[in-house]
């Protein structure tokens, strides 16, 4: 997993992005039976100060029931977005906003 973006300043946001990664970390094992995402390049961007997107890159496909668990171990709410990243792989990209209401 990627570490927090060193442009992420605030100490409470870096400890919030920190606890993400490893909720991820420890679980994606275990909800990615098809070992579609385990392994992959994973990114994590902060943008404007206001939104956190992960991207797992080169996923050959996905099951509703994965991005159910992904979505689960973020543990926030979040949007899922998947796109073609080539003609045999996928991006799927999580957003979710850092601003809490």
């Amino acid at each position: 997993m990627a570490d927090v973006p060193d442009t992420v300043t605030d100490p409470a946001l870096r400890v919030r992005l920190t606890e993400i990664q490893q909720r991820l970390q420890e679980g994606l094992s275990g909800i990615d039976a098809h070992h579609r995402l385990t392994g992959k390049p994973v990114s994590f961007r902060v943008i404007s100060g206001q939104t956190l997107e992960i991207i797992f890159k080169e996923v050959p496909s996905i099951d509703e029931a994965e991005v159910l668990g992904v979505k689960h171990l973020i543990g926030e709410n979040c949007y899922c977005h998947i796109f073609p990243q080539t003609a045999e792989t996928l991006a799927v990209r999580f957003v979710l906003p850092l601003k809490r209401r």
